[in-house]
């Protein structure tokens, strides 16, 4: 075998390795574009980890948006990666939303749960804006998204 053609081999071998086993099968592109369509904007950060660690497989949204501490509508703060631990544990959907400035002219909303037809698989999401949909909106839509790829099966 010529040294680029084993280069190339070794390329295409380490990109595959990248892609989480549980995410097999699905169009990591056509995902991000199905979320985007349905809850994406500047503020949004959806996480798709596994069931028991919490081992994040997926990621929609920037470094920034994705670590931010908001508030968790109980007086607390938390981010997003702290509610998929919980989630994929507890495998309990949380919808919910409040006000996440103190003038109230921009809200939160999270939403988390287990994956349908996956039960390796949880989510968690978070919108913070001044549009924000209710946390059981975002929840609705990202399982059309999810179900519009393949990720959630019928």
């Amino acid at each position: 075998m010529s040294p680029r053609l084993t280069l190339a081999v070794a390329l295409a071998l380490s990109l595959s390795a990248c892609s989480p086993a549980v995410l097999k099968g699905v169009d990591i592109a056509a995902l991000d574009a199905a979320i985007n369509d349905t809850v994406g904007d500047p503020g949004t950060c959806v996480l798709i980890g596994e069931t028991g660690s919490g081992e994040i497989v997926h990621r929609f949204g920037s470094n920034v948006t994705c670590a931010r501490a908001l508030p968790a509508c109980n007086g607390a703060t938390r981010t997003l990666e702290d509610l998929l631990n919980v989630t994929s544990k507890s495998r309990q959907p949380v919808n919910i939303s409040c006000p996440s400035a103190p003038d109230g002219g921009r809200t939160v909303g999270w939403a988390a749960g287990p994956v349908e037809t996956h039960d390796e698989l949880v989510y968690a999401a978070a919108m913070e804006g001044p549009n924000t949909p209710p946390g059981v909106v975002i929840a609705d839509k990202l399982k059309f998204a999810f179900e519009k790829v393949g990720l959630i099966k019928r």
